[in-house]
């Protein structure tokens, strides 16, 4: 870091700090003594006028796989502390950092031989009010004194940008979190606390409070592969009674790009609508949403429904063809758990709510006509579809008993008995099916 950059040395009596060197917004101090020992070290910066708003470790990581990686992760202790820290403390986490940092490396490191990673949650210091992570290389002697491996760290670090993105709390997987770790890199969110898979049955209501006030977390995430059914139930009994919503990785993938006070909103929504259902939030709605926040607050969502028996009628025949409507039209749509669609459409205003819905019901009603005939009263909202169906029973009046002659006015065809002839027409009856249309109503 001081080779690639103009420090400039500070004078300042401190007995915290060994040296101290600053260039434009950053600051860098050597400590005495082994960096996850120094609890409290914020608040002797600060006494020493030396305040700061994060800290960033930079350490190294050893691991026995010797393997070349480059890690970030937050500290404090779930139960005993072994290496720093208190006993069941958390430190407070810099999760925008951590994201930032993490792409940092991903992309300065693409090209070369070392892996990149979050890690759990491990380690001291845990007594630190100032969001603080720690910054590694890894995983020998060998990668500590490379100079690439400490070019790319120290770029990651100077080139630390302002993230803000939703914040998850993470539970399970090994000690490297492979899939937060791939959820941080493919989408628009990052991870304060992690807690790997060994670590769950010593987690309690306290540490987990813990884990979403000094992340500023706004939900969690379990990798729910990784852990049993009773220890998964426990988790998400803990998580609903603090507060706070489990997302599944499909919701999070699903919710991507769409700002997190939006999809808190859309997630009530939904959630009142079809609590055990799955969303659907098009790249249409998607679009509109970021371009409306840039302008603005960001809008109320607004709920409108078409007629849920009309819908259900033209599932039946072409759910496709209405999956590929609802992708192409800029809303948010539902899925019951049996993966039926909700006949609720969600928009980011009136007029866009009700066209969609008003769309969908011509849709719906078109897709009928190609497989019914039709009768449709729009002053009374209704819309009848028109059956005829043949009557063995009709047939038998007419002296008819060969079962190939019923097969054959089934299929539509005319068929002669004692010199008589026979049609369809004559067994047929005709069925008509009622469906209520105008049920459009906006929220």
């Amino acid at each position: 870091m001081l080779e690639i950059r103009d420090w400039a040395p500070t004078n300042i009596d401190c007995p915290t700090v060994i040296t101290s060197f600053e260039f434009k917004k950053f600051r860098m101090v050597e400590i005495d003594g082994m960096h996850i020992y120094q609890d409290g070290l914020d608040r002797r910066l600060e006494k020493c006028g030396l305040g700061c708003d994060i800290i960033i470790f930079a350490s190294r990581h050893r691991s026995k796989d010797g393997r070349q990686i480059l890690t970030v992760h937050h500290t404090g202790n779930t139960k005993e502390a072994t290496l720093g820290g208190n006993p069941m403390e958390l430190a407070s986490a810099a999760p925008q950092t951590m994201r930032s940092i993490y792409m940092n490396l991903k992309t300065l490191s693409k090209n070369e031989d070392f892996e990149v990673s979050i890690e759990s949650t491990h380690h001291g210091p845990s007594n630190l009010k100032t969001p603080s992570l720690f910054v590694e290389i890894g995983s020998s002697e060998k990668e500590w004194v490379a100079p690439l491996a400490g070019r790319i760290v120290a770029n990651a670090i100077l080139m630390l940008d302002s993230d803000d993105v939703p914040v998850a709390i993470g539970f399970g997987g090994n000690h490297y979190a492979p899939r937060q770790t791939k959820l941080l890199e493919d989408t628009e969110i990052t991870f304060g606390h992690i807690f790997p898979t060994y670590k769950l049955d010593e987690l309690d209501e306290e540490i987990i409070r813990q884990a979403f006030e000094r992340s500023c977390a706004d939900f969690a995430y379990l990798d729910r592969k990784s852990m049993s059914a009773k220890q998964r139930n426990r988790l998400i009994s803990i998580i609903v009674g603090l507060g706070y919503e489990v997302l599944r990785e499909s919701d999070i993938r699903e919710m991507d790009g769409v700002p997190w006070e939006l999809c808190k909103e859309l997630r009530r929504k939904m959630n009142d609508i079809c609590p055990s259902g799955r969303a659907h939030v098009t790249e249409g709605i998607k679009c509109e949403f970021k371009n409306a926040c840039q302008r603005c607050v960001c809008p109320k969502v607004k709920v409108a429904t078409i007629s849920p028996e009309l819908l259900q009628e033209a599932e039946k025949l072409d759910r496709s063809r209405l999956e590929e409507f609802l992708a192409a039209h800029s809303i948010a749509y539902l899925e019951h758990k049996n993966g039926k669609f909700s006949h609720v459409l969600i928009g980011i205003d009136d007029d866009c709510a009700r066209l969609v819905a008003d769309e969908l019901t011509n849709e719906c009603i078109n897709i009928l006509k190609e497989h019914y005939d039709i009768r449709y009263d729009k002053d009374e909202g209704m819309l009848y579809l028109i059956t005829e169906k043949f009557n063995p029973e009709l047939a038998r009046k007419l002296g008819i008993t060969s079962g190939l002659l019923f097969g054959a006015l089934a299929r539509g065809e005319t068929v002669r008995v004692d010199k008589r002839t026979i049609s369809p027409e004559m067994v047929y009856e005709t069925n008509q099916k009622s469906i209520k249309v105008r049920t459009i109503y906006i929220d």
